[in-house]
């Protein structure tokens, strides 16, 4: 099922309310799409981008706010991310 205008506003404003937040650590989240799924799609960009804990902000903060502020939507995945856990090990 496509998105409609209002899901798409509410995403926003939701977005909106989250960025604070993740510019105060440095990073930003730019809204992408709403696929068919009723999947968002974003970016996580500067410090959130490259953070290890990127897809707990992501799943633990954002996903549970939009998808408590707009019925419908499924999940929230960042476009720009590996959801594999990272294996950096400092040798």
């Amino acid at each position: 099922m496509p998105a409609t205008a209002s899901q798409e506003a509410d995403v926003l404003s939701a977005i909106e309310a989250i960025r604070p937040a993740l510019q105060a650590d440095g990073g930003d989240i730019v809204f992408k799409m709403i696929d068919d799924d009723q999947v968002v799609h974003v970016d996580l960009v500067g410090a959130c981008g490259d953070c290890s804990l990127s897809t707990m902000t992501l799943k633990a903060g954002v996903e549970r706010i939009i998808k408590d502020r707009v019925p419908g939507i499924t999940a929230v995945e960042a476009d720009n991310i590996d959801d594999a856990p990272s294996s950096s090990v400092d040798d």
